[in-house]
């Protein structure tokens, strides 16, 4: 398989990440509840940009009163969480986390049990050391009945499950600023089903556009590319996952499939043309 110019970039980043890590005295936290909102201020009134799913980490980057502007350790989307939506790590604990991809929870949903709790852990999250039925988040320890997908799968398989794990999300209703099963936005649905395949994508479209390889012609993509879609401006404000037959399946209303040509996409139920397409690109 061939590493694309963008995930050789991603490893970079992120040895360069821990290399900051390592010489600085930042604070570190992880995720413990189903999902959290990311919002652009530090308020609950605050536009929703995006969101922390369970297990996922991040590094603090400023306080206020009650509110931690942090940065994701995977897509390194910056935003303001309540500081009771996470729990703090050492710098060990998030080092050792982020050296590598952690397995994936491929349940649409199943709870996760401790001593003390159970939450439910949505497709998409993350499961620190996970080992077939236990993981760790900080000193509590979880059992984990459901499925999840291990990041040493075999990654020249993409082609082949992309469409059985993106259809896990269908119907889901949209939600801007959404990652998680029961509200998602464009970008965010190709980032988590990408982040099932263990492949790294940025958090938003026109960031997203940015990598991979260029795809010459519609007819020439295959199940699993990205296609992305332009408004009026130029602007990319629109992404989906192509699939084969000439489908797509993307975030818009909710998760759905219509028909994708040359022009972009078609909604047979409104008979007409709904994105205007920009550029397909292949990250696989």
């Amino acid at each position: 398989m061939v590493l694309t110019s963008y995930l050789v970039g991603i490893i970079i980043i992120q040895l360069l990440v821990n290399f900051q890590i390592a010489s600085s005295n930042m604070e570190y936290g992880i995720c413990d509840l189903s999902v959290a909102p990311i919002r652009a201020e530090p308020s609950d009134k605050s536009e929703m940009v995006s969101q922390l799913l369970f297990g996922e980490t991040v590094s603090v980057i400023q306080r206020e009163k009650s509110w931690v502007k942090v940065e994701a350790a995977y897509d390194h989307y910056e935003g303001w969480v309540d500081e009771k939506q996470f729990i703090p790590l050492t710098k060990e604990q998030f080092v050792q986390m982020n050296s590598k991809f952690m397995p994936v929870a491929l349940d649409v949903v199943q709870s996760a049990v401790s001593s003390e709790r159970h939450i439910p852990i949505l497709i998409g999250s993350s499961l620190p050391g996970f080992d077939g039925m236990n993981f760790r988040v900080g000193k509590e320890k979880f059992v984990y009945n459901g499925q999840a997908i291990q990041p040493d799968h075999d990654r020249m398989q993409v082609d082949k499950f992309i469409e059985k794990v993106a259809l896990r999300f269908m119907n889901a209703p949209y939600l801007w600023g959404g990652r998680s099963l029961f509200g998602i936005d464009c970008s965010g649905f190709t980032q988590v089903v990408y982040k099932l395949l263990c492949i790294p994508i940025p958090r938003d479209a026109y960031q997203q556009a940015e990598g991979g390889q260029l795809i010459d012609f519609v007819a020439q993509a295959q199940e699993g590319d990205l296609a992305f879609f332009e408004n009026d401006e130029g602007r990319i404000t629109h992404v989906g996952i192509v699939l084969n037959d000439g489908r797509i399946i993307h975030a818009a209303g909710r998760v759905r499939i219509d028909m994708l040509d040359h022009y972009g996409i078609y909604n047979k139920e409104k008979k007409k043309y709904t994105h205007r397409l920009k550029v397909v690109k292949r990250f696989f």
